[in-house]
Parts: C-alpha cells; sequence; structure tokens
C-alpha cells in the first residue's frame, strides 16, 4: 500500500502532519511533507486524533469540463483550453464531516474528481517542468449549487459555499494514470460516476503548467482535474461517497444548513 499522508489534531487542538500506519497510528512529521518534513518520534494513537482535510492551501484552483462526456451532459463543448475557475479555502471540508445545503438553492450537485497537490512554487511552468511540481494526490468533492450557477452566468457563488469542497482523507505520491474515479450515493453499489482519470481532456501537467501561467501556485495549493460525466443532485441525509482506486474514499453526508 503506497504511503498516506494525513493532516490531523490531537485532543489538545494541535494540527500535525504525519504518515498513517497500517494500525491507524499516526507516525507525526516535523513540517509538511512537500517542505521536507521528517518523521520524528511522535506517535497518535488511532483514538486520539481527528483527521482533517490533508492539506490548507492558499487557494483551490479548479478546472471546468475536463471530460468530454460531461462536457456534453451540460450541453456544451470541450473548451479550446482549460476552464479555470476557484474555490474558496473556506469550502474545505475533510472526509466524514457534512456538507451543509444551503437554501439559497434547490439543486445541490456532487462533482467527484482527482484533485492534485502542489509541492513546489510553480510561476511560467512548461508541462515538462510542472511534472516536478506536483507533489501528491488526494480527493475532492467539487459541490455546486447548479440552480445558482445557471442563474449567476458565473460561479463563484455556486460551488463557493462553505462545505462545497470536501478533500481527502490523504494524500499519496503516486497514481496510476488509468486509475478509475467513481461516485456512490448512499449504499448504492452502482455507481453514479465512473471514469479513468485518463479520460481527461487536459492531463495534470498540462493543468498545472497553464494555471503558472495565470498565477502562481505555491506548495500546498490544489488543483481539481474536473468531473466526468454523471453529475446529479444530492437530497437532505444523502451520504456521498468518491472513491480513486489507489488512494482510498471521501465520504460525507448532506444536512441542512
Amino acid at each position: 500500500m503506497a504511503q498516506r499522508y494525513v493532516r490531523v489534531q490531537n485532543q489538545d487542538g494541535q494540527v500535525y502532519y504525519g504518515l498513517l500506519q497500517l494500525s491507524l497510528d499516526v507516525q507525526v512529521l516535523d513540517a509538511p511533507p512537500w517542505m521536507q518534513g521528517q518523521p520524528t518520534d511522535i506517535i497518535l494513537a488511532a483514538d486520539s486524533y481527528q483527521i482533517l482535510a490533508p492539506c490548507a492551501p492558499s487557494k483551490i484552483v479548479a478546472i471546468g469540463k475536463n471530460y468530454a462526456d460531461h462536457a456534453a451532459e451540460m450541453k456544451s463543448d470541450v473548451p479550446a483550453e482549460p476552464l479555470i475557475f476557484m474555490k474558496p479555502t473556506t469550502a474545505i471540508i475533510a472526509s466524514e464531516e457534512e456538507i451543509l445545503y444551503p437554501p439559497q438553492s434547490q439543486r445541490v450537485d456532487y462533482e467527484g474528481e482527482l484533485a492534485l497537490v502542489i509541492g513546489d512554487r510553480a510561476c511560467n511552468c512548461t508541462p515538462e517542468e510542472s511534472q516536478t511540481k506536483i507533489w501528491g494526490y488526494t480527493i475532492a468533492n467539487d459541490v455546486t449549487a447548479r440552480d445558482l450557477q445557471s442563474k449567476d452566468g458565473q460561479w463563484t457563488r455556486a460551488k463557493g459555499f462553505d462545505t462545497f469542497c470536501p478533500l481527502g482523507p490523504w494524500i499519496v505520491r503516486e497514481l496510476n494514470p488509468g486509475a478509475r474515479l467513481q461516485t456512490f450515493l448512499n449504499d448504492d453499489v452502482k455507481p453514479v460516476q465512473s471514469a479513468c482519470i485518463d479520460q481527461m481532456v487536459f492531463s495534470p501537467d498540462f493543468l498545472v503548467s497553464y494555471i503558472s501561467q495565470v498565477m502562481t501556485l505555491l506548495p500546498g495549493d490544489v488543483v481539481l482535474t474536473g468531473t466526468p460525466v454523471g453529475v446529479g443532485g444530492l437530497n437532505l441525509g444523502d451520504k456521498v461517497r468518491v472513491e480513486i482506486e489507489g488512494i482510498g474514499r471521501l465520504e460525507n453526508i448532506v444536512v441542512a444548513r
């Protein structure tokens, strides 16, 4: 199993980065892993911490319509170049935390995605250089108030509500390019989304390079790489689970705000 890098909070409120052991104990690192954090002698027992989102980025940069089938279901063409937008960092929640359904919306959708974690400052990078800027991979759910997205004509409100960016549960360093991404609702064994991440229109390397021509990406920043076909609405009480082979599962329940 690949090493799993986590961010946790102990019972005294202290936040640590660490390595998750098979026992679910956490070996604490002395710094974020992309800042050359090294293992310490501190071990947190499995029942002594709360798992947090695996990083605390300065920004979340997201990509729209990066799977051709999803662009088609949105009744639009595949963009000629990456379509980028931002989500606020206040939207981030960890796995097992609650997605809050806002009263302003009548249609809130799940969007399972692969997330990239940046490990080194990226500015005006080539795609080749960008390979070295991606430190690791985690799972995201780009929760979207679909009716407000249509109404506003731009996406900030629809995608920016608190809790609209579940992220985690941990980061892995390597990922099979053909890994399958699947989203499940409640206890249904049939996924509502299922695609291989190599079906992206624009690859992770290209996305990081493209974004870096616009804005500098900093260590710990997150890039959401787009969602495949099969997006759909969430209801109060729904449990939504996004799984990516080689990473794990991100699971959240929907409650009223």
